[in-house]
């Protein structure tokens, strides 16, 4: 069974393209085959990944609006085994306008996931994660990412801003769970760029926990330089800087979400 996972928060700065790239490099790294989506504009997560996204690239673009097959858009991370993506252009931007006159808008991303997990599956090379990196706005994109989707990682960071859209990302997800895509859910939730020098951090964390309870993963991603400097080089913190507290922590995180039981799974 691929689990398909929205990385979403309207928020921007709350680290979700930082999160979905370091993830997916830690599952990859533990030995599942991953395939990174980039539904972000600025196409930061294909920077991390060491992915080619200049204009005129094959792009997400292309499999939304002209139905290029996925397939055809997906490049391999030059670091690290098992782990693709399907890269984000400046064409990107102007597709919010352009998906309003399409046919199945809602769906587009849905569709071609569904076609290129099925190629795979009947080549005996299944995917294990689709991890869909959206932008930071609750538009088009990442109303078909949410659609795409059966479970979603909310990344949260540690400050007081961060909790204030919650309730209307939490509406969001439930109005598409409602009207879309019934099997949709919160699977998780990562607290990230945490200081624990200040007390504002720790009550963050202890609130969110509180709120949300067991959904809340225990690792905890730290502030750290070496993440922040990862990208600059095309390279996630598992590759840049594999000692660093980062990447030991991102390591730790996605071996916890691995071990979940999506939403909707049969109960064993």
């Amino acid at each position: 069974m691929t689990r398909i996972v929205t990385v979403s928060n309207q928020k921007g700065g709350v680290g979700k393209t930082t999160t979905t790239v370091n993830m997916a490099a830690a599952l990859a790294q533990a030995g599942f085959r991953i395939l990174v989506i980039d539904l972000d504009p600025q196409g930061n997560a294909s920077t991390a990944l060491g992915i080619a996204h200049q204009a005129g690239t094959p792009s997400i673009y292309e499999v939304l609006l002209e139905d290029l097959p996925l397939a055809d858009a997906i490049q391999p991370c030059p670091d690290i085994a098992r782990l693709e993506c399907c890269p984000a252009t400046v064409d990107l931007a102007g597709a919010e306008v352009e998906l309003v006159a399409v046919t199945e808008r809602e769906y587009r991303l849905r569709s071609a996931i569904d076609a290129f997990l099925a190629s795979c599956t009947a080549a005996g090379d299944p995917v294990d994660f689709v991890l869909i990196d959206c932008p930071p706005s609750l538009g088009l994109l990442t109303i078909n990412g949410l659609s795409a989707a059966g479970e979603v990682l909310l990344p949260i960071q540690c400050e007081y801003y961060a909790l204030e859209g919650l309730s209307q990302l939490l509406h969001t997800i439930q109005m598409v769970a409602e009207h879309l895509n019934p099997t949709l859910a919160v699977s998780a939730i990562l607290l990230t760029m945490y200081d624990g020098r200040t007390r504002l951090a720790a009550q963050v964390a202890e609130e969110v926990r509180t709120h949300f309870g067991g959904q809340v993963l225990d690792t905890i991603i730290p502030r750290n330089v070496r993440i922040s400097e990862a990208p600059s080089y095309g390279q996630t913190v598992l590759t840049y800087e594999p000692s660093s507290a980062g990447a030991l922590t991102y390591r730790q995180a996605a071996a916890q979400f691995a071990q979940l039981l999506p939403p909707g799974f049969p109960q064993t």
